[in-house]
């Protein structure tokens, strides 16, 4: 029997999304999600609460030049409704908010779009959403942004976020005042008088469920009656701010389930987005994915529903980046980049030959000081681990000029390379080699190299330092193209390699560099030859 297809209903105040699966509704035009119904439940989120306070995008900001990390509240409450897609295999719909001057101080000078997608067979549905800043617009501070989801606590009581991190949690109603005492932070709280005794005497606080964005794939809650599981998936980071090790909120008591895309937790005012009132700036957060999931046998485990959610999580992450978007702002796979290469470690102390960088941290980020990429919050990351040999590769990067950075566990001092993506087609080998673990903690963030590498033909370009001996290897495989044919190609090497004392090109290629400037040739076939300088 075929499935259902996927139907909207616009309605004066809601619109509804069903898919023969769930039904989801949001309010008209806010964008808010109000009800979602599943597995003979008719609402899976908080009905005691408002409905402006169930489902949605929020939002902390500030004028420019404020102090702290407080700041107005914004639950962004859409104006206008928009149908983007409608088929029987996909609904997607727009919620968007424009900014004009006469808003300012009132609301954050930000256009927002929110989107919503639900897609046929699906147990769940997406949402992302775009933020643009314009040039002539107002300076501000953004302090926290996030989608927030809040569960009905008659039902939703185990949460899960690991395997070693899921319990059945405390209720709401146990924070109250008069059954719990609050400690150092609001947010802390003792439990005194329980509603059930088995958790009296213990902290709550949502804190202790933080994890770090690179851990941070799915989490949510399950209720046993039915046995019904509602998760948040995170198939990518590279709309999250701060890298891999920053850590953010998940799910908490409530039953609450956030996904942070940005948050001045554990860091600070350093992390406050700070926008000049000459700055453009548009990013694209999302898409990530709401999940739910049931038991078909009566008498199952609830627990098993963990387990799917996790293979669901791979799932998504596998098919990162989505085709499906219907957004201009959120480029298919076809038009990113990539890289890959290798990390070595000389270190002479350690070992006469170089060590390869087993489990080393290689992720791209904005061009900045080493180790910037812990407090960058405005562009995009992309984050990896090398293998056991210090081979790695990242795959789907937004086009544009980034440092590769690195780090390596056991190893003094960051890494930190230029590189240039160019849409699919284009990738960027090289054997990168550390300085000794001494020299490094003299002169890290110094080595600033930048290669710019053409697709389809091989060469192999060796660089050596004659000041140091260190050697740099470039490895990229050029392919099919004709030999002959124009082709531009750079290295421009600073600082540490002062002098480049000599460049050995294989195969094919060329002879290039001056101290002074830089130079293009063309490659020629060299039968085997190699040139040097």
């Amino acid at each position: 029997m075929p499935s259902q297809g996927v139907k909207l209903y616009v309605q004066d105040k809601h619109v509804v999304l069903d898919n023969g699966i769930l039904q989801v509704t949001i309010s008209n035009p806010d964008g808010i999600v109000t009800a979602i119904q599943y597995n003979g439940i008719d609402n899976l989120l908080a009905v005691e609460n408002q409905e402006a306070d169930r489902g949605y995008w929020d939002l902390v900001w500030n004028l420019a030049g404020s102090k702290g990390t407080k700041g107005k509240f914004d639950k962004i409450e859409a104006t206008s409704f928009e149908v983007i897609v409608e088929n029987e295999d996909q609904v997607e719909l727009s919620f968007s908010r424009k900014w004009d001057p006469s808003l300012e101080g009132k609301i954050v000078p930000l256009n927002i779009e929110k989107r919503f997608i639900m897609l046929r067979n699906s147990s769940g549905f997406y949402t992302y959403a775009i933020y643009e800043h314009l040039k002539e617009w107002p300076a501000f501070n953004l302090d926290r942004f996030r989608v927030a989801f809040k569960l009905r606590k008659d039902k939703f009581h185990y949460m899960a976020m690991a395997d070693n991190r899921q319990r059945y949690m405390p209720l709401p109603d146990d924070r109250l005042p008069y059954r719990s005492q609050t400690l150092a932070y609001p947010e802390a709280v003792l439990l005194v008088d329980p509603m059930e005794t088995e958790f009296r005497g213990e902290v709550d606080d949502k804190y202790q469920y933080s994890c770090e964005n690179k851990d941070n794939r799915v989490h949510g809650w399950i209720c046993n009656d039915p046995p019904v599981g509602f998760w948040q998936i995170t198939p990518s980071d590279e709309f999250r701010s701060a890298g891999p090790h920053k850590q953010n909120l998940t799910s908490h008591v409530g039953p609450t389930t956030l996904a942070v895309m940005h948050s001045v937790h554990y860091s600070g005012e350093d992390l406050i987005l700070k926008f000049g009132s000459n700055e453009a700036w548009k990013k694209v957060f999302g898409p990530i994915f709401i999940y739910l999931n049931s038991l078909s046998d009566a008498g199952g485990n609830p627990l098993s529903l963990w387990e799917d959610a996790k293979q669901q999580m791979r799932i998504e992450v596998q098919d990162w980046p989505y085709t499906f978007p219907a957004s201009q702002d959120f480029p298919q796979s076809h038009q990113r980049g990539n890289v890959s290469g290798r990390l070595l470690v000389k270190d002479r102390y350690v070992c006469k030959d170089d060590i390869p960088a087993n489990g080393a941290y290689m992720g791209l980020a904005p061009p900045g000081d080493v180790g910037s990429w812990q407090s960058e919050v405005k562009g995009y990351q992309f984050w990896t681990r090398a293998d056991e040999d210090g081979y790695f590769c990242i795959n789907n990067i937004w086009t544009g000029d980034y440092n590769l950075y690195a780090w390596v566990p056991g190893f003094i001092g960051d890494y930190k390379y230029d590189v240039i993506i160019t849409p699919s087609g284009m990738i960027y080998t090289w054997v990168i080699l550390y300085m000794s673990r001494q020299e490094m903690a003299l002169h890290c963030g110094k080595s600033e190299s930048r290669i710019a590498l053409l697709q389809n033909s091989t060469f192999l370009i060796r660089v050596r330092c004659l000041s140091t001996g260190y050697m740099l290897t470039i490895l990229t495989d050029l392919g099919s193209m004709g030999y002959g044919k124009d082709m531009q190609i750079y290295i421009l090497i600073e600082i540490w390699f002062t002098q480049l004392g000599l460049v050995t090109i294989q195969k094919t290629g060329f002879l290039l560099r001056s101290p002074e400037r830089m130079m293009t040739t063309h490659i020629k076939e060299l039968h085997g030859k190699s040139s040097s300088n």
